[in-house]
């Protein structure tokens, strides 16, 4: 069991702590932010920490560290708040929901992964990675660090998941793709082919919008 401090004083952040009280062996202790989104010292009954002095209140190693955030920013503004964390010496936690199916599978650190995910056998997953609830996430496949899948994504076996990217609610990538950084795939659109750095792909079949993802999303 881990205490744990959460980033974020909204939705997500009150989710994690309600997954974590109620379906993992962790102990929420409290919550952290930066300074100039406080609103207040207090949230779900337990106190909140400026997250520019955190360390000095929760000692890294004697509590662990969890940011369960958007994929706002292509995953970026994640990215930055794991990457800060981790440079004041915190350890990390993943929550996997008891409800989602898995085989052994190598996952990383400060993951968020929700009911009704099924993620299949020789599939890896790298850090800072959330699967909302409902996810395929096929076999012998890759996902690499700092990805957001929604809800109903189906990732076909053997595709590789470049970082930064995004998929939206009930969007499709077929089998044996390279999906590459900074991918975004729109709401119920389909990926057939490889796709480009930073691409964003709406439809089905898909039309590349002529924007890329980090000034899109």
């Amino acid at each position: 069991m881990a205490k744990v401090v959460i980033f974020g004083i909204l939705d997500t952040a009150e989710l994690a702590h309600f997954y974590l009280t109620h379906d993992s062996e962790h102990e929420v202790v409290a919550f952290t932010v930066n300074r100039e989104y406080m609103n207040g010292t207090e949230f779900r009954g337990l106190p909140v920490v400026a997250f520019e002095e955190v360390e000095t209140v929760f000692t890294p190693g004697e509590y662990h560290f969890f940011a369960p955030m958007t994929g706002r920013g292509m995953n970026k503004n994640r990215e930055r708040v794991y990457l800060e964390a981790k440079a004041k010496g915190y350890p990390f936690i993943s929550y996997i929901s008891s409800k989602a199916t898995h085989f052994g599978n190598e996952i990383g650190e400060n993951c968020f992964i929700l009911e009704d995910n099924t993620i299949q056998p020789f599939t890896t997953i790298g850090n800072n990675v959330v699967l909302w609830s409902g996810n395929h996430i096929g076999h012998h496949g890759r996902i690499d660090d700092h990805v957001f899948f929604t809800s109903h994504v189906v990732m076909s076996g053997h595709c590789h998941i470049g970082s930064y990217s995004f998929f939206g609610v009930n969007s499709t990538i077929r089998d044996y793709l390279n999906v590459a950084e900074g991918t975004l795939l729109g709401m119920a659109s389909a990926l057939y082919k490889d796709s480009e750095p930073w691409g964003v792909y709406i439809g089905n079949p898909p039309k590349k919008l002529p924007k890329p993802s980090y000034e899109t999303y």
